[in-house]
């Protein structure tokens, strides 16, 4: 079943269950739906926001108290975990806000950082600010997206309008994936 079928079918629990699982894609998909009126704009944002935040404070307490777990120990031993914590010694509070919108950094920095002396209070709080603004964002950006291709194309089918939205995803995200490639490319370049 697609991650589509899944969200037409099952609306909001789809986008909470896929904002953890998945990430951007379903919470994009969430917004799109919502402005084909499935469902309402509010029931997506909502569940886009619990569904990262829980996951990530899941991931931060395994990180925090199931550190033996062997799926931690594979975590610490990524080349993101390095990423994570030189980015998490140099700007602790920005990083912990910023994680979750770094491409490949989104379920390894919160094991990593219940690694850290970071307090679970200021973990909490700082995650759900962080999940609010992303999963209001993302979720607005698909609604908007739908909005767009309404008013270029018209009223199109649900599954074009889909084809459209994943296009567009997949084609944001390989950029985005390039230039951050790039950055850290020149960032390492300049400190060796």
């Amino acid at each position: 079943m697609s991650l589509e079928t899944l969200i037409s079918e099952y609306g909001p629990l789809a986008v909470f269950l896929g904002a953890g699982i998945e990430g951007e894609t379903a919470v994009f998909l969430g917004g799109v739906f919502s402005h084909r009126q499935l469902f309402p704009f509010w029931q997506a944002a909502t569940a886009a926001v619990f569904g990262s935040f829980l996951i990530d404070q899941a991931w931060f307490f395994a990180g925090r108290y199931a550190n033996r777990l062997a799926l931690v120990q594979r975590f610490m031993q990524t080349s993101a975990a390095a990423r994570v914590n030189r980015l998490l010694e140099a700007h602790p509070t920005g990083f912990i806000l910023a994680f979750r919108f770094i491409y490949g950094m989104r379920t390894v920095s919160p094991v990593i950082i219940g690694l850290t002396s970071v307090p679970a209070l200021r973990f909490v709080v700082l995650n759900f600010i962080a999940a609010l603004v992303w999963g209001i964002a993302i979720t607005a950006i698909g609604y908007l997206f739908g909005n767009a291709v309404e008013a270029l194309f018209g009223r199109l089918k649900l599954h074009v309008h889909l084809l459209i939205a994943l296009v567009v995803i997949a084609t944001s995200i390989g950029l985005v994936a390039w230039l951050l490639h790039r950055h850290f490319r020149k960032t390492e370049g300049e400190q060796a």
